[in-house]
Parts: structure tokens; C-alpha cells; sequence
């Protein structure tokens, strides 16, 4: 079972090292379980399937020049698997009592000397147990990590078998840089956004590969000359409108969630417009957002924020390898328009300019760059994005149908980003069992009580929905 020690890639390395105080690179997610599963149960079925990824058996070693998977010979899975009691206070639910040890585990590091990973079973909640998981970023992004997470549901696949790491074909070696970065628009960079053609996944494979050489035959001064370019492009994109949710963090964290809402509803309600799920869901969120920001006495008339959305760069069928294979790209949110309809067109016309742009590569790429520099200038670099954005956002779709783990019914389930630098809101929004629902994580000083944002998410769609029923239908 042991392998050799495996260089990590540029980009895992970036994660790696951007926690920081107020905000650590974990990917923190809550499963509710019906009937109730055993400590012993899961502990089986995590040693029967998770193990069988390698990166979950080993820890990280950090060295000047950046850091190595390494197996962990003295692997305790009682480590990474403990039993968790939920702390009842007076006048609190036990939801809320979730919530709670969910927002104090966001804010509590990993041990970095064992693998950076760690499950926390409630075996008594709510009639049935909550599972809670951690896992740092550098292990894999959401579309890696819930793939890893189905398998090991009840006739969840294994990984497939892993074949001797090929080098790269030095005769036939482009940069992907200058092929899908640095070159105006093209059709390599459209096919990229929509991870098609064969040429994508050889340029994810050499960035991330951490003995290619990051430049390769591309010529010093004109890559220089054009990373500066398009880094000054970014940083000239103004800053979000100010608003409650954008300071300092205090580094403590808040998470909420909705009950899922009928995905079919939000399908009618897009194709009664002419608009995409994504397209509702999203003006859904502004409105919810506005509508807090209204109560507390900021005015957000004439405001938009930012989102960063995380962007795929591989074929869904890869995503078993794990590691960090997306960019990201800077979604307005028009949380100042109070017309649902006119809200949704635009979003809509937001996300079309998104469309064919290669700033998700152009992001994946600074993140190659940082994963090579010292940590200081790397959280300057990466606080660029920072300061540009209010909120990280991600919108995954999970299994249609309800999934089992050891025998017992996956009732919900929900998942929330990690945010950089000084960002304080994370929000999720995450289709599962034909339902779709809401999920937010914030920093208590920025946003103490998320569930106020969480509960103007419904309202929100149903005017919508009401007003998409009031229009003349063909």
C-alpha cells in the first residue's frame, strides 16, 4: 500500500499555505443520516473505501522550495474519525447547536504532522446522526472531493486503478500558458471553459506537474511583459460597492443552511423566462443578500458585490485524481434591483459576459505562480483578489436520487467554500435528491447571524415564482 513521496502541484501549494488567521483553506461540509449509523459502522466503510485514495494516508512535509505528499507511517484512522457530542445551550436548538460546533470546527486547524482531513460523527441527532467533514483544500476542490465523497456511499465506485506516472512528450511540449493564458481569445481557450479538447488536459497536466518547468520554451520578456499585463487588468477592476458584509474579519466563524426547495419548481421558473437554473438561483441569492443588507440600514440601491465562482478545468470523469483543477471567475451580483424579473435578466446578462472568457485560466495561472513564491509575497498576490470580491460563491449539482451510507438514507446534505485573504462570506448552493438548497458560512464580526440572509432566500423565489406565473404564457 505504501508509495513513494509525490511532489505537490503549484496549485495545491498555493492553498496550502493561504490560511491564515481569519480564515483557514477548509472545505467544511454536513451530512444528515436517517436512521442513525454507528461509530464502528462508519469507521469500516472509511477504511474500506476512502483509504483506498492515497491522499487520504498521507500528510504533507513543507520545504523551502514547496512541499511533498508523503505517506503517513503512523496513520490512526481513530484520528481522522472521532465521535462528536453536541454542546445543548439554553434556548438553542439542536440545528443550531449544528451550527454552532460546524462554525467552531471552520475556525479550528488540522493537524499538519497527520493527513490534513477529519470526520466528526454526532451518533444521536435529530432521530437519526450528523456527519461533519473536514478537509483541507490541498487535497481537492469541491468537484474532487464530492466525487471521493459518493464512493463511499453504499455501492459507491472505488478510484481506478492508478497507472505508472507517464513524463510529459517532450517532441510535441507546448506551455499551456501561451496556448490558453497569455494569447488573445481563442478557440483552445473557449473549449478550455467548456472542458473540452485534448489540448486542456495536457495544459492543466504541466502546470500542475511541479517538475515542468513553469516557463518551458516560452520567450522571458514576453511572458513577463504579458503576466503584467493581464495581472494589471485585474487589479484595475474596481472594488466592490461597500457594504456590512466587506471588512476586517475576526477570524470566528458562523454557518446557516435552508431546507431544500423543488428543483422542478426552479427549472418552470427558468424556462419561463428564458433563463438558465443557474440564472434564478443566483438572482435569488442578490435578492436575499439585499433584502438583510435593507433591515440592517444599508441601503444596497444602485450596489452590486462580487462573487468569485469557482470554474471546472477537467473532465467530471478525472475528478478521482484530486488536486485543484479550476479557476475563477468574477460574477456581479445585482443585489440593488428589487424587481425579481429585472434581477434575473441581470444575472443573466452577467453570466453571458462570462461566458468564452479565459479569466478563470488566467486565475488558475496566478494561482500556479503564487504556489512558487515565499508565503508573504504569495498573500499579497492573492489579496488582489481580495479586496476585489465580498463573497466566494459555488453552485455544484449532486445526485439526483437520495443516496445511503451503510444502510442509513442521506435525508440532506450541504457544504461550505473556504474564503481568502480577508473575504467574509462563503455561499453554497448545492442540488441534491431533486431538491435545490442554500448554504451560507460567514465571519461572525462581518455577519453574525447568516441565517437572516439564509431565510430571505425563499421569500425571494417566491416572488419570483409569482410573478413569472403572472406573465403571458405561450
Amino acid at each position: 500500500m505504501s508509495q513513494s513521496a509525490e511532489r505537490m502541484s503549484r496549485v495545491d501549494t498555493a492553498w496550502l499555505r493561504m490560511d491564515n488567521d481569519v480564515n483557514l483553506m477548509m472545505i467544511v461540509g454536513i451530512w444528515l443520516l436517517e436512521p442513525g449509523i454507528s461509530y464502528e459502522a462508519l469507521c469500516q466503510r472509511v477504511q474500506d473505501k476512502l483509504l483506498k485514495y492515497e491522499r487520504f494516508r498521507q500528510k504533507v512535509v513543507q520545504d523551502a522550495m514547496g512541499a511533498t505528499w508523503v505517506e503517513d507511517a503512523h496513520f490512526d484512522l481513530h484520528h481522522h474519525v472521532v465521535r462528536e457530542v453536541l454542546e445543548r445551550r439554553s434556548g438553542r436548538s439542536v440545528r443550531e447547536s449544528l451550527q454552532a460546533r460546524a462554525g467552531e470546527l471552520a475556525t479550528t486547524p488540522l493537524d499538519p504532522n497527520r493527513p490534513l482531513w477529519q470526520f466528526h460523527l454526532v451518533e444521536h441527532y435529530d432521530g437519526g446522526s450528523a456527519l461533519i467533514a473536514r478537509v483541507h483544500h490541498c487535497i481537492g476542490d469541491g468537484i474532487a472531493l464530492i466525487s471521493v465523497m459518493m464512493s463511499i456511499t453504499d455501492g459507491g465506485m472505488d478510484p481506478p486503478q492508478r497507472r505508472k506516472r507517464e513524463q510529459p512528450d517532450e517532441a510535441h511540449e507546448e506551455d499551456w500558458l501561451s496556448e490558453a493564458v497569455l494569447k488573445p481569445l481563442t478557440d483552445i481557450t473557449i473549449k478550455a471553459i467548456g472542458m473540452y479538447g485534448s489540448g486542456v488536459a495536457r495544459s492543466m497536466d504541466m502546470l500542475a506537474h511541479p517538475q515542468q518547468p513553469l516557463l518551458g520554451s516560452l520567450d522571458m520578456a514576453r511572458v513577463g511583459y504579458q503576466v503584467i499585463s493581464d495581472v494589471a487588468a485585474l487589479a484595475i477592476m474596481p472594488d466592490d460597492s461597500p457594504t456590512t458584509l466587506k471588512g476586517k474579519p475576526i477570524g470566528r466563524k458562523v454557518v446557516a443552511w435552508s431546507e431544500p426547495m423543488p428543483l422542478e419548481t426552479v427549472k418552470a421558473i427558468g424556462k419561463g423566462l428564458g433563463c438558465s437554473i443557474n440564472d434564478v438561483l443566483l438572482a435569488c441569492v442578490a435578492g436575499a443578500i439585499g433584502a438583510y443588507l435593507r433591515e440592517q440600514g444599508n441601503d444596497p440601491a444602485g450596489k452590486e458585490i462580487r462573487a468569485m465562482v469557482p470554474v471546472n478545468l477537467r473532465p467530471l470523469d478525472e475528478a478521482w485524481k484530486l488536486g485543484n483543477r479550476f479557476g475563477l471567475a468574477p460574477l456581479v451580483l445585482p443585489i440593488g434591483i428589487d424587481n425579481p424579473v429585472e434581477r434575473v435578466y441581470a444575472v443573466r446578462r452577467r453570466m453571458s459576459e462570462l461566458k468564452g472568457s479565459y479569466q478563470p485560466l488566467l486565475a488558475f495561472a496566478v494561482l500556479a505562480v503564487a504556489g512558487l513564491l515565499i508565503k508573504p509575497v504569495q498573500d499579497a498576490l492573492l489579496g488582489m483578489f481580495a479586496k476585489k470580491t465580498t463573497a466566494v460563491m459555488t453552485n455544484v449539482p449532486g445526485p439526483a436520487k437520495p443516496l445511503k451510507l451503510c444502510g442509513s438514507t442521506l435525508r440532506q446534505t450541504m457544504f461550505w467554500v473556504p474564503a481568502s485573504g480577508d473575504v467574509g462570506m462563503g455561499v453554497s448552493i448545492l442540488t441534491y435528491g431533486g431538491g435545490v438548497q442554500f448554504g451560507l458560512i460567514t465571519d461572525a464580526g462581518l455577519c453574525p447571524e447568516p441565517q437572516k440572509i439564509i431565510a430571505r432566500f425563499e421569500p425571494e423565489f417566491e416572488k419570483l415564482l409569482l410573478l413569472t406565473l403572472m406573465l403571458p404564457w405561450n
